[in-house]
């Protein structure tokens, strides 16, 4: 899969992340970007960079209506990047966890499972292709301060390797991204170290590329992977102690 001359979605588009996605897309030569988001004016900001190539599109990944017709706009799409993400930041037995935990899985599973069943046939149609997830480090090891967006982000991750065994026989390859907490307003929690989302974005687009199933991008990510590959019962018990605060 390269990215020069490829034809993207990515939702989320707004966000950290998604911003950077946009941005190393077009420094790496993409010929079209849907740019999808739920913000009319923040997407209008971001397709102004390169109106010519940046195509916004109001998208929320839990409306199967916006889905299907954003399914019907984009039939061009070869590459789609599943970026859009939320996290309540409650522990299994906070107040409002079950609330937090359905929108968690909404947004980051079953979001991604609605636009893999609207996208899947377009990319055949178009050869195959890929389709990117943004995970999180946190979908291998539980960090019971986000127990209930551990849970969506550990499904999400199970989805993205069923998905690469489904779609392979069309030639559609899947990525998984894991980065650890990302300077964004989701990581504003900690004041430890974080990846850019500079970073995240430059990485998996170059772990695409390369045709890699599974990425930790930023050198925190690989340095969380490579000790949870040594001993992750030693990680887990770390993460174990960041306990949320009852409620």
């Amino acid at each position: 899969m390269k990215i020069k001359s490829s034809i993207v979605l990515v939702t989320g588009a707004t966000g950290g992340i998604g911003d950077a996605l946009v941005d190393e897309l077009l420094r790496r030569g993409a010929s079209k970007i849907y740019a999808g988001g739920r913000n009319e004016t923040a997407l209008s900001a971001i397709a102004a960079r390169a109106p010519e190539i940046i195509v916004p599109l109001v998208l929320d990944v839990t409306d199967e209506v916006q889905v299907a017709a954003a399914a019907r706009k984009a039939l061009d799409v070869n590459l789609l990047i599943n970026n859009a993400g939320y996290c309540g930041l409650t522990g299994a037995l906070s107040k409002d966890a079950v609330v937090e935990a359905r929108r968690e899985m909404d947004v980051n599973y079953f979001g991604v499972l609605r636009m893999a069943h609207a996208f899947a046939p377009a990319l055949a149609a178009n050869g195959g292709g890929a389709i990117v997830n943004i995970v999180s480090f946190l979908a291998l090891a539980t960090l019971p301060l986000m127990g209930t967006y551990c849970a969506s982000k550990s499904a999400e991750l199970a989805l993205s390797r069923s998905l690469r065994a489904e779609l392979a026989a069309g030639k559609t390859a899947v990525l998984a991204s894991l980065p650890v907490q990302v300077d964004t307003p989701m990581a504003a929690w900690t004041d430890q170290p974080k990846v850019s989302p500079r970073d995240v974005a430059a990485e998996t687009l170059a772990a695409l590329e390369a045709e890699a199933i599974e990425v930790f991008p930023g050198r925190l990510s690989r340095e969380a992977a490579a000790s949870f590959a040594a001993d992750p019962k030693s990680v887990e018990a770390f993460l174990a102690s960041i306990l949320p605060v009852a409620t």
